[in-house]
């Protein structure tokens, strides 16, 4: 959420941005009700001052005056106890549209409604030519017997699937390499829970936004989280971090859920978009100082492109417009991965600068060391790898005629010395 000092003196502003990313808040009935919570404040501080007041008279005070403190004392904290049930449902409207208020977009990033006004910043590596009759991520893994589909379905429900054999191994593989990367790279990995409560969705902006995609599972009062983002930014809500601590790097891995509510029809076939997948996820605390936000959203944007690039897979990098970039983004990059299969593009990672957004909802602050002075930290975020979405652009890309998968070499460890899967025996 924004600082509300900054909405009341920027009101104009805040709107503008409202606009830029299509979405809906009063600003003006936010500021009358933060008016009138201000106003509420100070007749019951009034009240409680005007009582503390008469008690510090009390044990000079004559009899008669005794009787008359003790009616107005009773009488102040009545007034002050009605001004406090008076501010609850102010305080609640309150709390709920700040939690709808957006970072202003960093000055270069694209204005637009929709995905269709995204930018494509550059592409990356030389998409494959076939001389023999290309097969998409089904058909492969079909002929394969790398997947479980129907009978999947029928115990599961649409958009579920099993992976075997080789191609399971593969993607566990994939993770492997991944993790080893970003341990590389000074990150503390870890597994979490996909299991949270709503206040960890609250913290990082998935809700009130996103409920209609997540899994709920209301006899006990969870919901199923779509990344490990939402548990690791709740691991330090309410700390007070040491500048020399950060930044704060996580790689997190964990089974993602999603409900993909409003994507009926789309995507249906194959691994494009499932219910179920697993992910390791960058997340990162660090300053409050544009320059290292900016710095660290590279150095995480680079290190999903290492693995882009080590995997072999043609890519193209995203500058997401505000109308695509959600409430909380400062700067949002997606990486899509060439599909021969679908001959497009695919968003297989997901890159995120939020600035103090997440950490004002969290309340993660921070020390400087030389100041003494207490901040909101900023956080960062982005997909380390995502399967089995990924799994889709490296078999067609890596496809061979006889229906076998290439193994790019620095893979190969990871697959036992593998050079290629599948194929005709």
């Amino acid at each position: 959420m924004l600082d509300i000092k900054f909405i009341r003196e920027n009101p104009d502003i805040v709107k503008k941005t409202l606009s830029e990313k299509c979405l809906t808040l009063d600003v003006d009935e936010l500021l009358s009700i933060d008016k009138k919570i201000i106003q509420i404040k100070q007749l019951m501080e009034a009240e409680l001052q005007k009582r503390n007041a008469l008690s510090k008279e009390m044990p000079k005070a004559s009899p008669e005056r005794k009787e008359e403190i003790k009616e107005l004392s009773k009488k102040s904290g009545q007034q002050a106890a009605a001004y406090a049930e008076e501010l609850k449902p102010l305080e609640e409207q309150f709390k709920s549209m700040m939690g709808m208020t957006p970072t202003i977009p960093a000055p270069d990033v694209p204005r637009g409604t929709s995905e269709e006004e995204n930018v494509v910043i550059r592409q990356v590596g030389e998409k494959p030519t076939f001389d023999f009759e290309m097969k998409d991520h089904v058909e492969l893994m079909d002929m394969n017997n790398w997947g479980e589909f129907k009978k999947i379905s029928q115990i599961c429900g649409s958009r579920t699937v099993g992976i075997k054999g080789e191609l399971l191994q593969l993607e566990m593989a994939l993770w492997q390499f991944t993790v080893n990367k970003l341990i590389e790279k000074g990150f503390t990995v870890m597994s979490v829970p996909s299991l949270s409560f709503e206040n960890a969705f609250y913290h990082t902006g998935h809700f009130p936004f996103d409920y209609d995609s997540v899994y709920s599972m209301p006899k006990d009062n969870l919901y199923l989280a779509g990344t490990a983002e939402v548990i690791l930014n709740s691991i330090h809500a309410g700390d007070i971090l040491k500048e020399s601590d950060l930044p704060i790097m996580y790689a997190g891995f964990s089974p993602c859920f999603r409900r993909e509510a409003g994507a009926a029809g789309k995507d249906t076939r194959g691994l494009i978009r499932v219910h179920q997948f697993s992910k390791v996820e960058q997340y990162i605390i660090c300053k409050a100082e544009i320059a290292e936000s900016d710095k660290m959203h590279q150095f995480i944007l680079q290190n999903s492109e290492e693995v882009m690039q080590e995997m072999e897979i043609p890519y193209q990098i995203i500058a997401n417009c505000t109308g695509d970039m959600g409430a909380g983004k400062y700067r949002m990059n997606d990486i899509e991965a060439w599909c021969p299969g679908q001959n497009q593009y695919r968003e297989t990672h997901s890159c995120s600068s939020l600035l103090d957004w997440q950490a004002r909802r969290t309340n993660i602050r921070y020390r400087e060391d030389e100041s003494g002075k207490v901040k909101f930290a900023y956080t960062l975020n982005n997909t380390g790898l995502a399967t089995p979405r990924v799994l889709v652009a490296f078999i067609e890309n890596h496809q061979q005629a006889d229906g076998s998968v290439r193994i790019p070499k620095a893979l190969q460890p990871y697959m036992g010395g593998k050079t290629k899967i599948g194929g005709k025996k």
